[in-house]
């Protein structure tokens, strides 16, 4: 922004934690633009670009979403397309039919299609905008550009705000729809909204122009962003070394301001399993209003960086936090560490500030953290149920099933009870965080990050996966209550799962649920000590023979049971020796693991051996059998393994003099950590 003072201070390093004190004096000499003058409530567009509005309360009157949610309850929430519409007509199904004023912030689906989709305004026979339902997140057609719309984890989402003064109704031309989600607002009559135009005005364009850059900017410094404009910002800076059970004083502010950005280097400082730093801000004399294990905070997932987005994350060895924290008289920023024995953590901080008081309009800003683990069977996992006034700005989930190998919890839809409505209806716990289809290839199967949504990571043999969202937007506004829950199977809650979450607001108060976090004994990382690799799925293959065999997915039935295997078969001998197999198995910890094949056992299969730096770890183990059957959980051996990608060589070094082939149907690898 223009006109915008940036005061960098360095201060000499200490071995111990020091404190900087500002002064009203000091703060009013050196920083310009103090108060800003009342604006007019922003919408639409205008709210986009504005991330210094985020604290101001919303004036929309309420806040829902349309969806193709299992009416009954059940988990087809797209797959037949029986609830993907909300009438059909002679040109097609209306997925949506939006009474005004209001505005459409978000559009979300997995499954987009060349069919036409078409947008209605205020009741006209001819859509303003008529587009192939794809094209609608490809980012190059107008007015949903990129970065505003995008798609990846499996999902596409649109951000371009879709203004209407009296309705919008959503026709797509096409038989079938499967998943989507649309979330808008609602506004009263005097909001002022007008309905989209396909000829936008200069100071429209403008604002997209702004949005587009915010959204481009994820990992950048935002902190000239999210001040009023023409202020200006001091950025404080210090070097700590935390003893164990002591606290660093990042910063101490005595007048009234707001916090523009919050830097933590290196990131690694932040990386405990045991969750026992903790961040903990306060403001005007209050209890704390964030209180949270310090890297959950910065989007860290079983205590490793794991997210880059718009406004908190990770980037350059940085842990960052951009969100605008107003206060009225006085804020003090803390880092805890709690563990009392141990290493001296050794860190830079960062805090930048600014001048311009919290105003009656914003709310403070507050980060709730919960887990459960387990999870209540029969009850949804809650993210926060508070009340009074405010609005939701992110969320933060990792979730771990207590079965490793299955990730079945993640089938969970959110819900939104705003005011004691239910207003918000999920069709699917990755699809809450702009996703689609886990445990599919190229989709929700690893990390990414986007701007205001991502996969923190899918571990599939851990039983793992974990996401982030935040709102501008499409935020949750409430004026009595707010309930945001997520399911934890596809029907009924009844998949027992360790669920760890962060939750972003802006309230009036403190939130009406305490900001306390439970004993280090119930917070840390729970790291499964045996890990389920199965083969026949997405087991990753560093190598297998080089000639002379073949590898394919099968499936077969044993008695009423289906097993798909990863089947091996060789006809003669490889370049370098034996036949071989080598997967790459990830291991949580670093340690001794017993590791253990599942494998059909039948006429046609070899032995089979597990080998380290061409030595054998242990003898060959016999899978031939006359029939064809499921074999029992067979030790080949244990190794020390390191935390991360560990490859395991298998090889084939002969088979039993009775057996027809050389083969192998591996089924799961299972590494079991000794005690």
């Amino acid at each position: 922004m223009k006109g915008m003072l940036n005061f960098q201070f360095s201060f000499p390093r200490r071995a111990i934690s020091r404190v900087r004190e500002l002064s009203a004096a000091f703060l009013l000499a050196t920083l310009a633009g103090q108060l800003q003058a009342a604006e007019a409530p922003a919408w639409g567009m205008a709210e986009l670009a504005r991330p210094d509005r985020l604290p101001v309360f919303k004036h929309s009157i309420q806040t829902a979403s349309v969806s193709s949610y299992d009416r009954t309850g059940g988990n087809d929430d797209g797959f037949s397309g029986k609830y993907s519409f909300v009438r059909e007509e002679k040109d097609g199904l209306v997925i949506a039919d939006l009474k005004g004023p209001g505005v459409i912030y978000r559009i979300w689906t997995p499954t987009p299609t060349d069919d036409l989709v078409d947008f209605y305004f205020d009741g006209e026979a001819t859509p303003r905008i008529q587009i192939p339902f794809r094209e609608l997140f490809l980012g190059q057609h107008a007015p949903f550009l990129s970065p505003l719309s995008g798609y990846g984890a499996g999902g596409f989402y649109s951000y371009t705000p879709l203004p209407y003064k009296v309705s919008c109704k959503v026709l797509v031309r096409a038989k079938k729809v499967q998943f989507y989600q649309i979330n808008y607002a609602q506004y009263d009559a005097g909001a002022g909204i007008e309905s989209y135009t396909p000829t936008p005005s200069a100071a429209w364009l403008e604002q997209q122009a702004q949005a587009q850059k915010l959204f481009q900017s994820a990992g950048a410094d935002l902190s000239a962003a999210v001040v009023p404009s023409g202020s200006g910002k001091l950025v404080l800076s210090n070097h700590f070394m935390l003893a164990p059970g002591a606290t660093a004083t990042l910063a101490k502010l005595d007048r009234p301001g707001r916090i523009a950005g919050l830097r933590v280097r290196p990131a690694a400082a932040l990386a405990n399993k045991d969750r026992s730093l903790t961040l903990r801000i306060s403001f005007d004399d209050g209890t704390p209003s964030v209180l949270c294990p310090a890297g959950d905070f910065f989007g860290y997932a079983w205590g490793r960086p794991a997210m880059k987005s718009l406004f908190i994350g990770v980037a350059k060895d940085t842990a960052y936090c951009y969100f605008p924290m107003p206060y009225r008289k006085n804020a003090r920023v803390e880092l805890v560490a709690e563990q009392t024995a141990g290493e001296f953590i050794e860190f830079d901080a960062e805090v930048v500030v600014n001048a311009a008081a919290k105003q009656d309009n914003e709310g403070y800003f507050t980060a709730v953290w919960r887990r459960e683990n387990p999870t209540t069977t029969g009850q949804p996992f809650t993210f926060v149920d508070t009340r009074g006034r405010g609005h939701l700005v992110g969320v933060i989930l990792q979730s771990q099933g207590l079965e490793p190998g299955k990730t079945l919890f993640f089938e969970g839809d959110d819900q939104t009870t705003i005011d004691g409505q239910l207003l918000i209806q999920g069709t699917g716990s990755e699809d809450f965080f702009n996703g689609g289809w886990y445990d599919v290839p190229d989709r929700w199967e690893k990390r990414l990050s986007f701007p205001l949504s991502g996969c923190l990571g899918y571990e599939k043999p851990l039983g793992r996966t974990g996401a982030y969202r935040f709102f501008i937007g499409d935020t949750y506004v409430y004026r009595e209550s707010l309930k945001q829950t997520i399911e934890h199977s596809g029907e009924g809650n009844n998949i027992p799962t360790d669920y760890c979450a962060v939750t972003y607001l802006y309230t009036a108060d403190r939130p009406s649920e305490s900001v306390v976090l439970p004993p280090l004994a119930a917070r840390a990382v729970n790291d499964p000590k045996e890990i389920i690799f199965p083969a026949w799925w997405q087991i990753p293959l560093h190598a297998f023979c080089f000639n002379n065999a073949t590898l394919e997915r099968r499936a077969e039935k044993f008695g009423q049971d289906e097993v798909r295997f990863l089947s091996l078969k060789a006809t003669g001998e490889d370049f370098f020796g034996s036949p071989f197999l080598e997967p790459t198995c990830e291991v949580p910890a670093s340690g001794r693991y017993d590791i253990y094949l599942e494998a059909i056992a039948g006429p046609a299969q070899g032995k089979v051996q597990l080998f380290k730096n061409e030595v054998a770890v242990a003898p060959a183990a016999d899978f031939y059998r006359e029939t064809r059957a499921k074999s029992a959980r067979v030790k080949l051996g244990a190794l020390d393994l390191e935390e991360g990608p560990n490859h395991l060589m298998l090889k084939l070094p002969g088979k039993n003099e009775k057996a027809s082939g050389l083969g192998l149907d591996l089924i799961q690898i299972v590494c079991v950590k000794a005690e």
